[in-house]
């Protein structure tokens, strides 16, 4: 099986989207995008998203749908202390990142897994459709 490239999805320019949603080009804040890593290996679309502080049974949601995968996620404040924090780097509120699945992504094949602060999806890939090559007569 070749590898696919990510570059081979249903939107003619899927890196676009991703452009669209980052905090350097896009419309979001800093801090508040869903950093992602994947790889395509053995069969499977694996990507890896960091969400620390999450509770997944409250605050995560994975749909898939489209060929897009999309993660929506809710961080919020702990009221314990009354006083405002002098300096806050820790990003609040909702999240929500969409990527563009391989094209031979199987949306029946999902998986996901919370641990550590870093979600895991795992997608299962179909075999691509080999066709043997052949020769065109030329009419004349």
């Amino acid at each position: 099986m070749n590898l696919t490239e990510r570059g081979q999805g249903r939107f003619p320019f899927p890196e676009l989207l991703e452009l669209l949603e980052s905090p350097v080009y896009g419309f979001r804040p800093f801090g508040q995008i869903i950093r992602v890593e994947d790889r395509v290996a053995d069969g499977h679309y694996t990507l890896r998203a960091e969400l620390p502080g999450i509770d997944p049974d409250k605050d995560l949601e994975v749909t898939v749908g489209h060929g897009m995968l999309h993660i929506r996620a809710e961080k919020t404040k702990e009221t314990t202390d009354t006083t405002e924090p002098r300096r806050t780097e820790i990003a609040y509120g909702a999240f929500s990142r969409t990527i563009t699945l391989p094209p031979t992504a199987k949306a029946e094949d999902v998986t996901a897994v919370y641990r550590d602060g870093i979600l895991e999806i795992t997608v299962g890939l179909k075999e691509e459709a080999k066709t043997a090559d052949r020769r065109i007569l030329v009419q004349h």
